[in-house]
């Protein structure tokens, strides 16, 4: 079996829908475009929720900074 790196695994979700937790706990969930080696994040059709999940609100095209990221998963 092969070991794949953390960078080619997230590579592979390129064009695909994720969701990023960050420090504050809220949820942005968008299409991967991009990233670097830092884990700046470029994210199309992007929303974010609240933490409780009660408020949300659409963001179109952003840059999440690596730095404030926690968790990177595919979304469902």
């Amino acid at each position: 079996m092969t070991q794949q790196r953390p960078l080619d695994v997230l590579g592979s979700s390129e064009n695909k829908r994720i969701i990023i937790r960050v420090k504050n706990r809220d949820k942005i969930m968008g299409t991967l475009k991009a990233f670097d080696s830092h884990l700046n994040i470029w994210l199309d059709d992007a929303e974010v929720s609240s933490a409780d999940g009660e408020n949300s609100e659409k963001l179109g095209t952003v840059l999440v900074r690596g730095d404030n990221i926690v968790l990177i998963s595919p979304a469902k």
